[in-house]
């Protein structure tokens, strides 16, 4: 299928992440900038000032993490927090329903696991691309012939 990305492709939200750095910059230089031209503020004020500059700045740091990386083994699943490896075979379906905040991926253990680097947000025409594209890719490496067809050899 010459229409599925080549692996490893990685999909995330990419204007919102750059809004999201730009804004954990900006953040960070403007508080320290001001904090450190007041002239009545003591260190220790400045201190807490910068610090907790940083710390809404690593917040945002943090919202900017999502994304999905497909290879030819699987899928790596990066979320705010926490990330998760699957193989191909365990992912049934890939979800984007309408309204829906980011993709859903329905697993073999009956579970539903959100994907967050995949999100319609501020650019919902690419999310619906990623996730058919995700989507391709788990139906034709998912299939149990898909291994065989690829000259793999298990056993």
């Amino acid at each position: 299928m010459s229409d599925l990305p080549a692996l490893p492709v990685t999909f995330r939200p990419g204007r919102t992440r750059a809004v999201l750095l730009s804004a954990a910059v900006v953040l960070f230089v403007v508080i320290t900038t001001v904090t450190l031209l007041l002239e009545r503020l003591g260190p220790g004020e400045r201190l807490s000032f910068i610090l907790t500059a940083a710390l809404l700045s690593a917040v945002l740091l943090l919202l900017a993490r999502p994304k999905v990386v497909a290879d030819d083994a699987g899928v790596t699943v990066v979320n705010i927090v926490t990330g998760r490896r699957l193989e191909w075979a365990e992912i049934l379906r890939v979800n984007l329903r309408p309204g829906d905040p980011w993709v859903f991926l329905d697993l073999s253990d009956g579970t539903s696991l959100p994907a967050l680097g995949i999100q319609p947000g501020i650019a919902k025409q690419r999310a619906i691309a990623d996730a058919r594209a995700l989507r391709a890719l788990v139906a034709a490496r998912s299939q149990p012939d898909s291994q065989a067809a690829r000259g793999e050899h298990h056993g």
